[in-house]
């Protein structure tokens, strides 16, 4: 975000003076906080109040962890059959199970106002926070501040970090609540603060959107962020799928989508060899996480509604495979 004339001269008045006494860090420092002044200023152009804004900004500084891990994703270092042991676990499978049973009820009224099955909340809860387990022990503002000023993506962490001092402003949470992943997915459904503005709900009726502590508003968060992007209950997320020959790059992906039968033209099968079947008229797209060697999974619409969530394949299709997994038995 840019700053003022004003701040830029103020920021180098003070580059200037720091640099006697500590040349590298003071220069980084007032780097940083002329950013973060042109950022404030912003804020407080959208309503953010002041008090809110003394109390989430003052004293911040950037984390370097926060961008170690920014340049760390999985697809970038692991394999998805190694990531995928590791999130479609045995033991994963069975404590959700046992939390369909604990929560039977609220799981189930959920479901049935927003059409997302009860597989798939737990599947999420289950990923993003081990049942509310794992909820991040990171800052979530100055890990936005950090990523909003250095990161790869720093237009859309300043969106964030706004949407995380509005959330403060509203009283919606506290700033010792404010805490989650380096990338600030907040609470046991990991929302990151744009999407709990948009999606978060209130589940039992206390006038209140706690995704930290309540589980019926978790399950209601979950159901509503993906019923509202487009969750179809008329389709499955996906399948794993035999390929009997190789499938041209240029068709892999989720931006291509082709009819069943042209994909069986192609030598695509059901893992037991049958014939691929859906509803009339669905189309799929063919995703190879590791590539041809690996795995192939045809995915439907509901696919590219879980990476409105995340917009990884490896996480997609993970949710999907524990999913099943679980079912709504």
């Amino acid at each position: 975000m840019r700053a003022t004339g004003f701040q830029i001269s103020l920021g180098a008045a003070l580059v200037s003076a720091l640099l006697l006494a500590h040349p590298v860090a003071a220069q980084e420092k007032a780097s940083f906080a002329v950013w973060l002044a042109g950022f404030r200023h912003s804020a407080a152009e959208k309503g953010v109040s002041e008090p809110t804004l003394d109390r989430a900004l003052t004293g911040l500084v950037p984390i370097p962890r926060v961008l170690e891990l920014d340049q760390r994703q999985p697809e970038k270092t692991i394999r998805f059959e190694t990531y995928r042991k590791g999130v479609v676990s045995d033991a994963r499978v069975k404590a959700a199970k046992e939390r369909a049973v604990l929560h039977r009820a609220a799981l189930k009224a959920v479901s049935a106002e927003s059409g997302v099955p009860v597989s798939f909340i737990l599947a999420l809860w289950a990923i993003e926070s081990d049942f509310g387990r794992g909820q991040g022990g990171f800052a979530v503002i100055p890990s936005l501040a950090t990523l909003a000023y250095d990161g790869r993506r720093q237009a859309f962490f300043a969106g964030e970090l706004l949407a995380a001092l509005q959330i403060l402003d509203r009283g919606e949470a506290t700033l010792a609540q404010l805490r989650g992943s380096w990338a600030g997915a907040m609470g046991q459904s990991q929302f990151m603060p744009s999407s709990y503005l948009k999606y978060a709900k209130d589940g039992d009726g206390d006038g209140k959107r706690d995704i930290w502590t309540n589980p019926r508003d978790v399950f209601a968060s979950i159901a509503n962020y993906l019923a509202t992007v487009g969750w179809r209950q008329d389709v499955r997320w996906g399948r794993e799928v035999r390929a009997s020959r190789i499938v041209p790059g240029d068709l892999i992906g989720v931006k291509i989508r082709k009819p069943l039968a042209e994909w069986t033209a192609l030598g695509l099968t059901r893992l037991d060899g049958q014939k691929l079947q859906g509803p009339v008229g669905i189309e799929a797209s063919l995703v190879q996480p590791d590539g041809p060697e690996g795995p192939s999974y045809l995915v439907y619409d509901n696919f590219r509604t879980l990476m409105d969530w995340n917009r990884s394949t490896y996480f997609a299709t993970a949710v999907g495979l524990l999913a099943d997994r679980i079912g709504d038995g």
